[in-house]
């Protein structure tokens, strides 16, 4: 599916792009919160990764793989987004001051 690949092509830049802004700020409190946003770019990443897999081929193998890949998708998007939350007031008070 060429959504699915335009997605995940979209998804694995914005997590280069985050890793490169987290190397180059000196900040910690906005470095963890960048590393939030990276996680959650990686979490959606391989979830579709996995959703593609599903289209692809129909094998059981390939239906239980693309199922864990789903599922550690989906619990790195749940806690990037837990601590991208938890640290965004952190930034936004360590760049006020």
């Amino acid at each position: 599916m060429p959504v699915l690949v335009i997605l995940i092509t979209l998804s694995l830049s914005f997590y280069f792009v985050y890793k490169v802004k987290y190397v180059r700020c000196k900040r910690p409190a906005e470095r963890n919160w960048i590393s939030a946003k990276s996680r959650v770019a990686l979490g959606i990443f391989v979830a579709l990764f996995g959703v593609n897999q599903l289209f692809l081929n129909g094998n059981t193998i390939t239906y239980i793989i693309a199922g864990v890949f789903i599922l550690f998708g989906g619990f790195t998007i749940f806690w990037g987004l837990k601590a991208y939350k938890y640290y965004l007031p952190l930034a936004a008070k360590e760049a006020i001051e």
